[in-house]
């Protein structure tokens, strides 16, 4: 599932990330929580998390009167790192090599945030042919001397181990109100003290492994 930014006031028509390799930059980590999906027709529970990219060679007006900003596009994975996950398989596509089963136990997610990539973008009607969306169908490393211009978009990380008020108070209205129905964000408002659960944050001090 891909989340297609909001393009602005009602008299800026909607946009959408163009198709195409785009040079990107990683500038968010939104764990989600855990959701319900039909998959096969069986409905299953899955904890999500939304990477965020920005694609700064590719810049557009979104709300009337304001400047140019790069065009955003996001991916939402399940959270595991499985052999056969699309998270997994994702990840080591962009960092150029797979991940050994230690690595990927032990791999903390938030230091994509800040991450430069180039992002495939391929376009796909709705069942009803009347909407186009935009999805991140594969992640690959920077080619070597292409160099990714700085970061546009303010970094934004929002886990349950680590929680982020002002993060999740900007997010849109129908991605905070998704959040708000997981059963982990309303096991961590109601714990004593705020007790927090989900995706854990490796410190600095711990010698996380190398992206």
């Amino acid at each position: 599932m891909s989340i297609i930014p909001k393009s602005g006031g009602s008299n800026t028509p909607k946009q959408i990330c163009p198709s195409g390799s785009h040079v990107s930059r990683c500038y968010g980590m939104i764990e989600v929580g855990t959701v319900e999906q039909v998959y096969q027709g069986e409905t299953k529970k899955a904890h999500k998390v939304i990477i965020d990219f920005e694609l700064p060679l590719e810049t557009s007006v979104f709300r009337e009167g304001e400047p140019e900003k790069p065009f955003v596009i996001s991916k939402e994975y399940t959270l595991s790192f499985h052999e056969k996950s699309t998270l997994r398989a994702h990840l080591s596509s962009w960092r150029g090599k797979p991940f050994s089963d230690a690595e990927a136990a032990n791999f903390d997610i938030t230091k994509l945030v800040g991450v430069p990539a180039m992002v495939n973008v391929i376009h796909k009607a709705s069942a009803d042919g009347t909407k186009t969306y935009a999805n991140i169908a594969s992640i690959s490393p920077m080619p070597k001397g292409l160099v990714c211009p700085e970061q546009v978009n303010e970094s934004r990380i929002l886990a349950y181990s680590a929680w982020n008020q002002e993060v999740f108070m900007g997010l849109p209205e129908w991605l905070a109100n998704k959040i708000s129905e997981t059963p982990e964000y309303k096991a961590k408002f109601a714990m004593p003290n705020n007790q927090s659960i989900g995706l854990d944050i490796i410190e600095e001090d711990s010698n996380p492994l190398p992206f």
